[in-house]
C-alpha cells in the first residue's frame, strides 16, 4: 500500500531542515534541498519500518494543504 505524506521544507543557516506535516517525529536536515529530500525520504521509511515492528498505528497521509490569501500591508499595530 502507498500513502502519500506531505512534506515542509524550511531554509536554515546549514541548508535545509525538512519534515513531515503528518508526522511530526520525522525530521531532518540536509545541505541542500535535493538531499534534504532524500534523507527526508529515507526517514520516512525508517519510521514505517520501526511502527511496524512495534505494532504502533501509522499516521495517514494525503493532507489537503491550500494557501489562504491574507492582506498585510494595511493590518494597524496595536496600541
Amino acid at each position: 500500500m502507498i500513502s502519500t505524506y506531505t512534506a515542509k521544507y524550511a531554509k536554515i543557516p546549514s541548508g535545509y531542515m525538512g519534515q513531515i506535516v503528518e508526522w511530526g517525529e520525522v525530521v531532518t536536515e540536509g545541505k541542500d534541498i535535493d538531499e534534504c529530500r532524500e534523507m527526508l525520504r529515507d526517514a520516512l521509511q525508517e519510521m514505517v519500518l520501526a511502527y511496524h515492528q512495534q505494532n504502533k498505528e501509522i499516521p495517514q497521509g494525503n493532507l489537503l494543504i491550500e494557501p489562504i490569501p491574507v492582506e498585510v500591508n494595511y493590518v494597524c499595530k496595536a496600541a
